[in-house]
């Protein structure tokens, strides 16, 4: 690894180039480039970009596991002079992240790692021969922006025989410590392209450009912008307007803002080592502006598209829309979060919920099979407990990612399982398996009923809408109820994985322990009729998705609750990460079907479609993160690309769509459309280990309509009003009696006395 000079811990560091000149008196029939970094890296041989790879190594737990790409270069290379040349900034490795940030968490000193070989011979690597220049941009932080100088010297430092100024030798930095990974998950990439759709004039005379779209990625200039020798072009974005201006209190600490001196050539310019979370973005600069003079580069780890969804409900659709979206925006590099603030970080909980929508929509298998490794690795440091956020980012005073927490440690055993249930591998059980064991048996802090101790604080129903902006974890559901109903639902889960994996002794154990639990869990928590201490959607939604009830008749109330709840509350969602991901499916798996639609289809807030009707175009962190009357929500924490709620997509593909896994890896699917509310036709289709099966449904009348196409070696399990049938491969339809569901549209329960109010259901 090589470096520039050494720079001040106290600022960010400068980005700076490397070059090295070598010579080949023949050209190969081959050529492979092999190359990492400390921070962010671009490399040129003889003046052309080597692939199209951004943001690379990526974001990783660098103590543990280090990144490298690899480059089929031979069309590059040329008989004679060779240059070779990196670009090289700090990233994530020593820029500053978290909030309160902090810098240099893996290293201070920034640097590149490479090799390259012909015929399998090494003809250049990096070693303290390389020399160092300095280029034209002249600050890069992933959280604050970048600023391009074009009056810096852009003599192309990998041409053979440019002049350049060379500022020094290249400091040796020594070889990594960290384990060299080829990576299995596709690179971030370039995956497409927006141009605006519309140019603001704000309150205060301000150019904004509308990109209709809320993304992540930057700018490219399109055109030259004319200006004299230190005149700036200044870029800010943001994700909403409030009050007529750009919404940038959401970004916190980030100043997330792109910055030109112009003086040289701008034509083309586009960031290299940063990004934005935006859907609006402030220009100023000299001259006039028009929508053809940006073009929106969307970025993103580059995963295959394996799911679709549509619908007869626009507003549903613009909701699945969304989730696409955040996903994308979200899935860069690994699963992380808020990428337009001082966040943008792998929070472990999060991504839990999300992990079957996420499987569903595109194919994660490597990206989280990686990604779980390094959860591991951090786990392994930390006494067992997996961190909330992976890779971990220590703040001082208290290392805070470090506690025990339910739902987020949890993802070491139900983000596996559900990896293993979408492409039907059991490597990811087992490779994944000591690290269950880890978290069960060493991290969760325990009282003497094995239950989570009392003094061990816990994120609850995360963002619950009744919890205060300020407080998003005090919502009225108790956080222990919670956690231990997470906790007895893990443990079951483990117990079955380890039969799966021939590991009996463990199986014994685990399910003896959650019975236990359980026995403890319901002196604690339930009535003997059935009630639950926390009188909320989420506590019954665990409670019975989890199977908590060992009696029917406590289930019974259960549900007769959880329907009084969901009608009290007039439809409206009150649930937070805990209870979101599961509300709709519980509701539907317990015949109130009518109002699993209903909530669906609710578009005040809170609600799924009230952030649709706001014109959201991703998942919002917080139900309201903007208000009814276009005001930010005055939470510190209020991002407007975050994917978590949408974890309702699980609901929609199997449930609307009708379209599931049977069987782990889709080798039978199954096929069991549930119509309601006022959805009339949907199709779902899904790109399987096998190949594509795809659904589509219709009612007419007293009829359902439904075809289904199974891929070759596929099968699926057909549940329709009247049928109940296994098919293979091939194209098939079904003509099934239908009836409308009488319980539609359920009415609401209000008011003092709890009368049933006569409402008007607007579809």
């Amino acid at each position: 690894m090589i470096s520039g000079p050494r720079q001040s811990n106290d600022e960010s560091k400068k980005p700076f180039r490397l070059r090295k000149s070598f010579h080949l008196s023949k050209l190969g029939a081959t050529a492979r480039l092999y190359a990492s970094a400390y921070g962010i890296y671009e490399v040129e041989i003889n003046g052309y970009r080597v692939g199209d790879h951004v943001l690379a190594p990526g974001f990783q737990s660098y103590q543990h596991r280090l990144h490298y790409q690899l480059h089929d270069v031979i069309r590059l290379l040329r008989e004679g002079e060779n240059v070779v040349g990196a670009y090289v900034a700090e990233g994530w490795y020593a820029g500053r992240l978290g909030r309160p940030s902090v810098s240099n968490i893996w290293g201070d000193r920034i640097g590149f790692l490479a090799q390259l070989e012909c015929d399998g011979e090494v003809v250049c690597l990096t070693d303290s021969s390389w020399q160092w220049l300095a280029g034209p941009v002249q600050a890069a932080s992933i959280y604050d922006g970048e600023h391009f100088d074009s009056n810096q010297d852009q003599t192309n430092g990998s041409i053979p025989g440019s002049a350049v100024t060379v500022k020094g030798s290249a400091e040796d930095l020594g070889f990594p410590s960290a384990a060299l990974i080829a990576p299995e998950a596709p690179p971030a990439r370039r995956i497409m392209e927006v141009k605006p759709v519309e140019m603001i004039t704000t309150r205060s005379g301000k150019k904004v450009l509308d990109f209709g779209q809320n993304l992540v990625g930057w700018l490219r200039i399109e055109k030259q912008i004319e200006g004299k020798p230190g005149d700036k072009l200044w870029i800010r974005h943001a994700e909403v307007m409030e009050r007529g201006e750009l919404g940038v209190r959401p970004l916190r600490t980030a100043k997330a803002q792109s910055l030109v001196t112009l003086g040289g050539n701008v034509k083309g310019h586009e960031t290299r080592f940063t990004f934005f979370g935006f859907r609006y973005a402030e220009i100023n600069c000299p001259g006039s502006l028009s929508l053809n003079d940006f073009t929106a580069i969307v970025i993103s780890s580059d995963l295959r598209r394996t799911g679709v969804f549509e619908c007869s409900h626009k507003q549903i659709n613009q909701l699945h829309q969304n989730t696409v979206w955040s996903m994308r925006g979200n899935f860069l590099s690994l699963p992380t979060d808020c990428l337009q603030r001082d966040e943008r970080l792998g929070w472990t909980g999060d991504l839990q919920v999300f992990t079957p929508t996420a499987n569903f929509l595109f194919d994660t298998s490597a990206l989280l099979g990686e990604w779980l490794r390094d959860v591991e690795a951090d786990q392994r440091d930390n006494n067992g407990v997996p961190p909330v956020i992976v890779p971990v980012i220590p703040k001082p005073p208290t290392h805070t990612e470090a506690r025990p927490m339910a739902i987020w440690a949890d993802c070491v055993i139900l983000t596996p399982r559900d990896l293993y249930e979408s492409f039907g591998d059991l490597a990811f059980l087992e490779r994944q398996w000591e690290s269950m064991c880890l978290w069960l048996d060493k991290g969760v802090p325990r009282d003497e009923h094995q239950l989570y101790a009392k003094t061990s604080p816990q994120y609850g129903d995360w963002l619950d809408p009744r919890a205060p902006p300020s407080l998003p974890g005090h919502g009225p559901t108790d956080c222990y109820l919670v956690a231990n109903a997470y906790l007895i639902h893990v443990t079951r889960v483990a117990a079955r994985i380890a039969s799966m994996l021939g590991h009996s002794d463990a199986a014994e154990k685990y399910s003896s322990q959650a019975s236990k639990m359980l026995d403890r869990f319901h002196e604690e928590n339930v009535t003997p009729a059935g009630k639950l201490s926390s009188n909320s959607q989420t506590a019954y939604v665990l409670a019975l998705h989890f199977e908590l009830y060992p009696s029917a008749k406590q289930r019974q109330m259960a549900c007769e609750t959880l329907e009084h709840l969901t009608r009290w509350e007039a439809f409206k969602i009150t649930t937070g990460f805990a209870g979101t991901p599961l509300i709709l499916k519980t509701l539907a798996d317990n015949d109130m079907l009518s109002l699993a639609y209903r909530m669906l289809q609710e578009r005040d807030d809170p609600s799924w479609l009230y952030t649709v009707r706001m014109g959201a175009t991703t998942i919002w962190e917080r139900w309201n993160s903007m208000l009814p009357n276009g005001d930010i929500n005055p939470g510190q924490m209020t991002s407007f690309n975050h994917y978590a709620l949408g974890s309702v997509c699980d609901f929609l593909h199997g449930v609307v769509g009708g379209l599931s896994a049977e069987t782990p890896g889709w080798k039978r699917a199954l096929v069991r459309p549930r119509p309601g509310g006022s959805v009339t036709r949907a199709s779902t289709s899904y790109d399987s280990p096998y190949g594509p099966y795809a659904v589509e449904w219709k009612c007419n009348g007293d009829r359902l309509s439904t075809t289904l196409s199974v891929p070759p070696n596929g099968e699926a399990h057909v549940i329709l009003p009247g049928i109940d049938c296994v098919v293979g491969s091939g194209s098939h339809s079904w003509e099934a009696k239908w009836r409308p569901d009488p319980k539609w549209p359920p009415q609401p329960i209000q008011g003092a006395q709890g009368m049933i109010l006569e409402s008007v259901f607007v579809p």
